[in-house]
């Protein structure tokens, strides 16, 4: 079983930049944790720091409830993944999951065990005498994998370990992953620029911008109740309206824009005459309704077919772009570019959130 991971208002200075500012999380024992962001936003470094490998400038880690402050990266329950996976090309594969095991002076016969015990984890289980170049990308993930596990960490972290892989081999090694940290329970920290991955495969998910943490949750409260703009805009499609709250109408707010007032579901601290945007995903936004309830006159700019979908851009009087999004059925009609159509949308699939501008975000991020 996997070891919980606590950071305590953890920051990291280099000289006079903020690298991460203050996060604080709980990582439950056995998790999938994701740490999703854009480049420099502080993320690596943040699994650096849990690694041993950099020593926070404020705050603590805890491993398992014990401080890690001052203990090596070699004395703690962590095993790290690059994007590099550093196999070893003159070694059979068990000898490369099993190098870990050989540096801790274990005999080559309980090395050997080991590493087949592992490669059936990983599902592949006849690969123990050929040479890593014999290998797939996808298979040299996963016995990179089990190398990690052989050492048996509480803990696991991985950088971004699948983005040098294809497409597909990406969609099917997330779901390689997340089998792995089921059957064995190690507690899984992975870090990641690709929504997809992180809602895909993640327990939970803390979405970081500039050095802070900006969201903790499901995938699920992450993508359809973000908390600011800035998780609105970078998990996910959206269709934005800029504007101001006028007031409340029941469980909903009034959101005042060139194009008229809609309602939607106010995000934290939304309160009338505050700078906001209102956020609506493709597959909320329907073509048909009266113009005022929900609802806004567009003129189509752009039919895309992208197979299973089906993506139909609108511009409003106002300049908004909103694009809505319709399964694919063949031979159904749809409108074409330079129809006026009418887009409209449900106020509970709405999100108002304050503007990025008017939350005054502190900056930073590595």
């Amino acid at each position: 079983m996997g070891e919980g991971v606590d950071l305590s208002s953890v920051s990291i200075d280099f000289g006079n930049f903020r690298a991460v500012d203050n996060v604080s999380v709980e990582i439950k024992p056995g998790e999938f944790f994701s740490f999703l962001g854009p480049s420099g936003c502080g993320k690596t470094t943040i699994l650096r720091m849990v690694s041993g490998f950099l020593d926070p400038t404020a705050g603590q880690i805890s491993i398992g409830g014990r401080p890690m402050n001052g203990i090596g990266p070699n004395k703690r329950p962590t095993s790290l993944i690059f994007q590099n996976l550093a196999l070893f090309p003159l070694m059979p594969v068990w000898e490369n999951i099993a190098f870990g095991l050989r540096v801790r002076g274990i005999g080559k016969a309980e090395r050997r065990k080991k590493a087949e015990e592992l490669l059936r984890i990983v599902d592949l289980p006849d690969a123990g005498d050929k040479m890593v170049g014999q290998l797939s990308g996808g298979q040299k993930q996963r016995i990179a994998i089990a190398r990690a596990l052989a050492v048996e960490p509480k803990v696991m972290l991985l950088d971004e370990p699948l983005s040098a892989l294809d497409l597909k081999l990406r969609q099917h090694m997330r779901a390689e992953l997340r089998a792995i940290q089921e059957r064995t329970s190690v507690t899984f920290i992975y870090i990641t620029h690709d929504q997809g991955e992180a809602l895909a495969m993640s327990d939970r998910v803390g979405v970081m911008s500039r050095g802070r943490l900006r969201q903790v949750d499901t995938p699920e409260m992450i993508y359809n109740a973000p908390a600011d703009s800035f998780v609105a805009s970078f998990v996910g499609e959206n269709a934005v309206m800029d504007g101001a709250v006028e007031g409340y109408q029941g469980e909903f707010v009034r959101f005042k824009t060139v194009d008229g007032v809609f309602l939607g579901r106010p995000g934290p601290g939304v309160m009338p005459a505050a700078k906001s945007r209102l956020f609506i995903r493709p597959e909320s936004i329907r073509i048909g309704g009266q113009p005022g309830a929900n609802a806004v006159s567009t003129t189509i700019t752009s039919v895309v077919f992208e197979g299973n979908v089906i993506s139909i851009v609108g511009h409003t009087a106002g300049g908004s772009h909103i694009t809505t999004q319709s399964t694919n059925t063949f031979g159904s009609a749809r409108p074409q570019v330079g129809d006026q159509a009418t887009f409209s949308f449900d106020p509970s699939e709405a999100r108002v959130l304050i503007s990025e501008d008017a939350a005054k975000v502190p900056a930073g991020g590595h």
